[in-house]
This record gives C-alpha cells, structure tokens and sequence, in this order.
C-alpha cells in the first residue's frame, strides 16, 4: 500500500462527544503512524485548544488549525511550509462599535496562542483558562488576529454578518458554529482546511488519490472534496455525507474513525 496522509478533524470526528480520545483511537492513529502513514489533525480549533489532544495523542507531524489558516508543525519553529493567514483588526473594533446596534454578547480576537476577548462569558470549551485570557480594546489588539468570533443569539448572526460586509466590504469570510453557545467566526478570505492539507501534501510528497481526509462538519466540506479519499462519519451532516466518497460504519463516539481505519489501512 502507498504512504497515505489520512487527515483528521477533531470534534465529532476524532473525539467522543466529551471530546474525550479514546484508547483505541490513539492506538489505530499510532498503528498508522508506525505503518509509515502521515496522520495530521485538521481543526477549526486554536492550537491551544488542541495542543492537548496533539500531545496525548503522541505523532510528531504538522497541524492545522484555524480551519485552515493556520498550518505549522509544533517544535518546530523554522518548518519551512508554515503558513498564518489573517484578517485585519478593524474588523474586531467594528464588531464591538455594533454592540451598540445589535445584542451581540461578546466579541474575541485570536492571535496565535492568545485571545483577547471585550467580556468573559462562562463557556469552558473556548475559555477552559479564564485568567489566560486578555480584555479586547482597541489598544490590547495591536497585530492582525488569526480569526474573530463574535457570540450572539442564532437568529442574529446573519444580522452581524450581513451588516459588518456592508462596513467592511469583502475583507472576510463568515462560518457559523456553536453547539451550546452560537457563534459567527471571520477568517480571511478563502480559508479552508483543505489549504492546510495542500501543503502538507506537497511538503510529504504524496499524490492526491493518496489522501484520506475524515470529518463531520461544513467546515471539513472542502477538505472531504480535495482528498483522494473523502471520508464522512456516521454522524456527518447529511450535505458532508453527499459529497464523500465513504461514510463510516459506526459514529464518533463509538470509534468510528478508529474503525474504519483499521480496516481501510488493514491495520489489525
């Protein structure tokens, strides 16, 4: 079999619904690795809420994160692909001038390792440190962030979203997410996983049809389409599922991932 480089998201895909990784996720991911495989975690998520699963899960290779507007491979400071896109801070202070406008409850600012947020709201996944997390100003943001979120009502971020394109024109792109608390967050223009998993297959020297990326969500759409083999879980979103070439038998929080490949690679 040919070296493959199986990129993975994270929640829904990799971790449980605790976002917990489990022993048999780590084992079949490690199996890969030690086969000669490339594994790389591709996330919507910061590094620092991923460089704990990163480390646990032991494989020393690149990460994305940002959903994609961040590739770079931790220890690493002079690895040569490494690339960080960013959108421009105005936005940020024109998110937080809307507050007046709209009931949007907070607005953050992530750079690099960092967030800076205008109010700490208690919500563990994104602030799990609350005393690492700077206030937002226009004098505290001094260098262009990696993504802004803005928190806010569901029914409002199309609102937010619709009215910063007017004040900012075409500076950003929007995705939502959520779950317990909704979200819109702004990346650059064009940003997409499937930028990060690009690289990565340059840098390793592997073939498109050599690809094997994993995901649940809209924003592993484009990662799913470019991989040679696009893979959706159980649990996938059914417009994710369409355009995959495989979906997995069981879901994420019964080792989906780990399932298939064990199979797929005859890991086992």
């Amino acid at each position: 079999m040919n070296k493959k480089l199986i990129t993975i998201d994270l929640d829904g895909t990799t971790l449980g619904n605790n976002s917990e990784l489990t022993e048999k996720t780590k084992q079949t991911l490690r199996n890969a690795d030690r086969a000669g495989h490339i594994v790389s975690i591709a996330t919507g998520r910061p590094y620092r809420l991923s460089k704990d699963i990163y480390h646990e899960l032991g494989i020393q290779t690149p990460i994305t994160n940002f959903n994609g507007a961040f590739c770079h491979f931790p220890g690493q400071e002079k690895w040569a692909p490494e690339y960080h896109l960013t959108v421009s801070k105005e936005i940020a202070f024109e998110a937080m001038k809307l507050k007046k406008e709209i009931n949007i409850e907070m607005v953050c600012a992530e750079v690099h390792n960092n967030v800076l947020s205008d109010k700490i709201m208690d919500h563990p996944y994104f602030f799990p440190v609350k005393k690492d997390v700077a206030s937002l100003t226009s004098n505290s943001l001094t260098e262009d962030p990696t993504s802004i979120c803005i928190f806010a009502e569901p029914e409002e971020l199309i609102l937010i979203r619709d009215e910063l394109s007017k004040r900012c024109g075409n500076t950003f792109e929007a995705r939502t997410w959520g779950g317990a608390v909704a979200c819109l967050e702004l990346v650059q223009p064009g940003v997409q996983k499937a930028l990060g998993v690009q690289k990565l297959a340059e840098f390793y020297d592997i073939d498109q049809k050599d690809i094997i990326s994993l995901g649940d969500e809209d924003n592993d759409m484009e990662m799913i389409q470019y991989a040679g083999v696009g893979v959706a879980m159980q649990n996938a979103i059914p417009e994710l599922k369409k355009v995959a070439d495989l979906v997995t038998e069981k879901p994420n929080h019964e080792d989906g991932l780990a399932h298939f490949l064990d199979e797929y690679l005859a890991l086992v």
